[in-house]
């Protein structure tokens, strides 16, 4: 029976990994069909303590785009419940409703600033071409594109993936900028492209973009929205704010959301974070994506769970009846499994195969993983909230999130959360620090255990410029990591209260066979990026490109054993996914390869062939704007 369980998003994402899970689990773009990101809360970002960049290039508004009255027209202009209806049909409309993203941030999340406190643009193609209008660019007698006073066509490029899912709503979205007399021009880029670490939306190389965000148990967003997350020539191209949006008291405001750890203090600072949001339209949110996935009646253990980004969390309990081998199909192929560059959605699937995540969160609530022990936090005794005398010159988290050298006329939040104004001498700040611990016995596959050094390379190479990585916020606010028994102490920076303050920060990367590897070389290094080594329930035994990757048991997996002795990620057409999955040939179709439930799929479900699952992810649609030219 079709399992209709419409959760919603009790987080979003940042991750600005975009998706940087291998850097501490933080956010990045993920393109469900390519990668969805997560912005990134804990993922390690750097923000420079030095002299602040001054940007020399994109400090042209875009001709079209730099109008605010264009992005609003924009706004107006789309129908929301149409694109949702071109890619839910099977949904009833009050379901489909509920999908509307107005925000950044979901509406039925404890973090959504409220209907009342924000610009909401109903669908209104008339309020949208007097806007357009008024910003001059007007529709001429018999004419279909509106033009300005220099004959200057409204034409807009519109970049995203060739995922079919997208192809659905992109051109439905076309088709309703046309009745507005805007002409948008589709380009579905390969995701490869379209997310890699020095092409396309990393690069912002694209006028308008759609993807999505993977969101999280949180909802993160520095890297995305602060100002000195926008990535420049000049800065190394370091942040996801590729849209250029810089509003003063919202990025203060998205530094304040992610640095305290009371409740109410951040649902203010969102709150006006999303009024900003709204205001200004960098960005047009579109809707929460559901996740759809389909498998063979015969396959138990598959489980997919809300606030879990990751439907792979339980890979081991897969099992197929009657065969030893569970086939998953991938309609996109990772390009690297190196995933602190390469941020693919279906790249970090394959990844955690091999390498689990350091912590799960079900149903939104973290525990820790099969390979750590319990997740420190203050209630536990594992993380310590010191009070922390600190002198002028020492670096700090200022009271707008800011690491900066403590000096006179520094505003800081002393220890009893009071934002204080530091005229020199001493200031009693918070200071969080943590100790995470490996579990006992893990090992990598060749049986050499995982150890603290293996940590230790993680840090190391996560916060190396040269290893490219391209966020860098946890490396800069620790003000140490010392690694030892198996484990690492994490002390913050002085005035950092990260509200994730209890999640794993740091990537394992094994020492002994990497350690002397040159950061700059890893990205393309076949041990890194091909056949890396596992201490998860798989380990990687082949990967035929453009055809399949080949896991097999990982006979030193410290937790319970898989129980199908093989899985194989077969690369498939979006054309033949279903007929495969319908034909026994395959067993599992992810959200990635499923642009929704199908009347054939439902068909199926009934006769008892397969069985689906659709679930509200924490993964919303939206179309970036560029605000800048180069």
């Amino acid at each position: 029976m079709l399992r209709n369980r419409m959760f919603f998003v009790l987080g979003l994402l940042v991750v600005a990994s975009m998706i940087l899970t291998a850097c501490g689990g933080a956010a990045t773009p993920a393109a469900t069909e390519a990668p969805a990101v997560a912005p990134a809360t804990q993922a390690p970002e750097v923000i420079p303590t030095e002299a602040p960049i001054t940007a020399t290039s994109y400090t042209t508004p875009h001709p079209i785009l730099g109008d605010l009255k264009v992005r609003q027209a924009l706004s107006y202009c789309t129908n929301k419940a149409d694109l949702i209806k071109s890619v839910y049909p099977l949904l009833d409309e009050a379901t489909q409703a509920s999908l509307v993203m107005n925000t950044f941030i979901p509406t039925s999340h404890w973090a959504y600033a409220g209907d009342e406190n924000i610009t909401i643009y109903e669908f209104d193609p008339a309020k949208g071409a007097a806007l357009l209008d008024e910003a001059g660019w007007t529709l001429g007698e018999g004419a279909d594109i509106r033009t300005n006073a220099n004959g200057d066509a409204l034409a807009l490029k519109f970049t995203t993936t060739s995922a079919a899912f997208r192809q659905t709503w992109a051109a439905i979205w076309e088709a309703q900028m046309a009745e507005c007399g805007v002409q948008v021009i589709r380009l579905h880029a390969p995701a490869s492209w379209w997310f890699g670490d020095t092409t396309g939306i990393a690069r912002r190389d694209y006028e308008l973009g759609a993807f999505a965000w993977v969101g999280q148990a949180d909802p993160g967003g520095q890297t995305l929205y602060a100002c000195d997350q926008i990535p420049l020539p000049e800065n190394g191209w370091v942040g996801q704010n590729a849209m250029g949006w810089c509003n003063e008291l919202a990025s203060t405001n998205i530094k304040l959301a992610n640095n305290t750890l009371v409740k109410d203090e951040r649902i203010a600072a969102y709150t006006i974070v999303q009024q900003e949001f709204t205001k200004d339209v960098p960005s047009i949110p579109l809707f929460n994506r559901t996740e759809t996935f389909a498998t063979a009646a015969d396959l138990s253990g598959f489980a997919p769970m809300p606030g879990q980004e990751y439907y792979n969390y339980n890979v081991g309990e897969w099992e197929k009846a009657g065969s030893d081998t569970v086939i998953l199909g991938f309609t996109q192929e990772p390009a690297s499994l190196f995933t602190l560059v390469e941020d693919a959605f279906v790249a970090n699937i394959a990844y955690q195969i091999i390498r689990p995540a350091q912590e799960t969160h079900l149903n939104y609530e973290f525990k820790n993983s099969e390979i750590m022990k319990d997740l420190p936090t203050i209630e536990n005794g594992g993380t310590v909230n010191n009070d922390v005398e600190v002198a002028e010159g020492a670096k700090v988290v200022d009271a707008d999130g800011n690491v900066v050298d403590l000096a006179a006329g520094v505003f800081v939040l002393n220890s009893a959360g009071e934002k204080v104004e530091f005229t020199g001498g001493t200031v009693t700040m918070k200071q969080l620090v943590s100790k995470f611990a490996l579990a006992d016995g893990v090992k990598w596959e060749d049986g050499t255990p995982v150890t603290e050094a293996d940590l230790a390379l993680g840090q190391k190479i996560a916060c190396d410029p040269e290893s490219g990585a391209t966020s860098f916020i946890t490396c800069d606010k620790t003000a140490s990591a010392e690694f030892a028994d198996n484990g690492y102490t994490q002390t913050w920076l002085p005035g950092v209260q990260d509200p994730l303050y209890f999640v794993p920060v740091w990537p394992i990367y094994p020492a002994h066979q990497l350690g002397d590897l040159a950061a700059k070389d890893w990205a393309t290094d076949p041990r890194v990026a091909e056949t890396p080594l596992s201490y998860g329930p798989y380990k990687i035994v082949e990967w035929v490109k453009g055809e399949k990757m080949v896991f097999a048991a990982n006979e030193n997996w410290v937790g319970t054993p898989a129980k199908s002795p093989n899985l194989v990620i077969q690369i498939i057409t979006p054309e033949s996914a279903e007929g495969l999955l319908l034909g026994g040939e395959i067993d599992i179709l992810d959200s990635t390869s499923l642009a929704g439930l199908s009347e054939t799929m439902a068909a199926a479900e009934a006769e008892g062939k397969i069985v689906t699952f659709v679930e509200a992810g924490a993964t919303w649609e939206h179309i970036d704007v560029q605000l800048f030219l180069r």
